[in-house]
């Protein structure tokens, strides 16, 4: 984790490590990076962070207890796959609460990461209980993850457009803290990146305004146009080359 933050550039862009054979690999200890990195931004004290990190590479452990049918499956999952998926985090947490070196938050969190604030999400028992920071955290770190990596039977979307989707598509699901302080720490990154936008331009990003940070304004690389993606609300950005 510290090498992490010392470069952590490279954590935010950790999907593009990804591939969708190793996926199930890739996506635990990016959650744990991630997660590390936003408590990080979030001023929580190092003690904290390393926690953080450790709960998101073990959200997931649950996972091992599942058919390998599920974990290598190719085609979308059917309404029974994602009844058996959705057990993994009782199963995750069953694997670590006994440990030591584990704070209880963190085990909560472990078992209620694909929980939401809305009430929605799973174990649904879960429903009427507040989420704690840790819980916030990992919950953001895996999904952010998750929609920027390719799947089996899905292509990755850019960390923009996927940004978007869970600040506006999925508001009031995840904690708006979490998701501003992941938000403005990939926006500081981004200026001068190359992308391609969903009509097939390349581009450069050269400006991000702090009301409208998934929008940048960017320059078409062939004919030098200025578009402002915040009024071109027909374009948005694919992919981050």
């Amino acid at each position: 984790m510290d090498k992490a933050l010392e470069e952590p550039e490279n954590i935010l862009m950790l999907h593009n490590y990804c591939n969708k054979e190793e996926y199930v690999f890739h996506h635990v200890i990016s959650i744990g990076l991630i997660g590390g990195y936003i408590a990080f931004k979030m001023k929580c004290n190092r003690a904290d962070v390393y926690q953080a990190a450790i709960g998101g590479c073990l959200a997931d452990c649950g996972m091992a207890k599942l058919p390998p049918r599920l974990l290598n499956k190719r085609e979308s999952l059917t309404a029974d796959d994602y009844k058996e998926i959705h057990a993994h985090p009782i199963f995750s947490y069953k694997m670590i609460k006994d440990s030591s070196i584990i704070k209880d938050s963190v085990k909560v969190a472990v078992l209620e990461h694909h929980g939401r604030l809305d009430g929605t999400g799973y174990p649904k028992r879960l429903k009427t209980k507040p989420m704690n920071l840790f819980s916030k955290i990992i919950a953001v770190a895996d999904v952010f993850h998750a929609m920027t990596s390719e799947r089996a039977y899905r292509k990755k979307q850019s960390p923009f457009k996927v940004l978007e989707s869970i600040f506006h598509d999925d508001f009031g699901k995840f904690d708006i803290a979490v998701i501003k302080t992941l938000l403005s720490s990939f926006a500081n990154f981004s200026i001068g990146s190359r992308v391609k936008l969903n009509n097939g331009f390349i581009a450069e990003i050269i400006f991000i305004d702090a009301g409208s940070q998934t929008r940048p304004v960017i320059k078409v690389m062939d004919s030098g146009q200025i578009i402002n993606l915040g009024i071109n609300r027909e374009l948005y950005i694919e992919e981050i080359l």
